[in-house]
């Protein structure tokens, strides 16, 4: 004798009794698992006689750790000027940003980052971190003695379309390794020399006119073989600021010869200021 098929209607009874079943069975709170909250993007602005390859390293670590990043190009004309361009980049992303400046880009991002709710913190790699009305000559002047840049500085004079002068400043590519980058190899800092993209004298007669780090929580490394700047100034401006700071043997270029270490401190910002 053969068994009666059920109906249809039977079996999709069955089926729901058995799917409210299985689902009885799911921990509740997986129902409302959020997702994990996006990385910020990192903004890494670089310093005179530099371009944004002098990031290389550091970039190609903060992808692998999958933060986005933008390594813009600091026009070195001026503060007022630079911290514009940098400004308008700011404007340009959506969410949090983690903002780096490494020497001169210091006192740009200080500036560029003045009462922008999105610069979630400020991270400063061998740099100038100037307070409001700071002239940065002054800043860098600070501890005579304790640097190399400014004996090593040569001018070379330039003329704008609108029949403007001005005055270009470069380091001596014969004491470029000696000041800036003593410890990179000399194949590689002799190419650095012959690269190097200046900064308008103009720059360094500038004073700061906001000190973005008087409210946003700061990150700094101190290189102690700095003779740019030198280790004094930078420990100086770090204790000011109040900067959560970590100290390396390293020169001025830390961001090349130590990519991890300066990776780490910029991750540690972001993670420290994550909601």
């Amino acid at each position: 004798m053969s068994i009666p098929r059920p109906r249809p209607r039977t079996l999709l009874i069955t089926a729901a009794v058995t799917a409210s079943a299985s689902l009885s069975l799911i921990p509740l709170a997986s129902a409302h698992t959020t997702p994990a909250a996006a990385k910020p993007t990192v903004v890494l602005v670089h310093g005179a006689f530099a371009d944004a390859s002098s990031w290389n390293g550091v970039v190609e670590r903060l992808q692998r750790d999958g933060y986005p990043v933008i390594a813009p190009a600091n026009p070195l004309r001026g503060l007022a000027e630079d911290s514009t361009y940098v400004a308008s980049i700011l404007a340009s992303v959506k969410g949090p940003v983690i903002l780096v400046g490494h020497s001169y880009g210091g006192a740009v991002i200080s500036q560029a980052a003045a009462g922008d709710p999105q610069v979630k913190a400020l991270v400063y790699i061998a740099a100038l971190v100037p307070d409001k009305g700071e002239k940065l000559s002054t800043l860098s002047d600070k501890f005579p003695g304790t640097n190399e840049l400014a004996p090593a500085l040569r001018p070379v004079p330039f003329s704008n379309s609108d029949g403007t002068n001005g005055s270009d400043l470069y380091v001596d590519p014969t004491r470029f390794r000696a000041v800036f980058a003593a410890d990179l190899p000399a194949s590689q800092t002799v190419v650095m020399g012959a690269e190097q993209r200046p900064v308008a004298a103009a720059a360094f007669a500038s004073s700061a006119t906001a000190a973005a780090w008087r409210t946003i929580p700061s990150w700094a490394l101190v290189a102690r073989q700095d003779e740019a700047l030198g280790a004094p100034l930078e420990r100086f401006e770090a204790r000011r600021a109040h900067s959560h700071t970590v100290e390396i043997n390293s020169s001025h270029v830390a961001l090349i010869s130590h990519p991890g270490t300066v990776t780490h401190l910029i991750e540690d910002a972001a993670t420290s200021t994550a909601p």
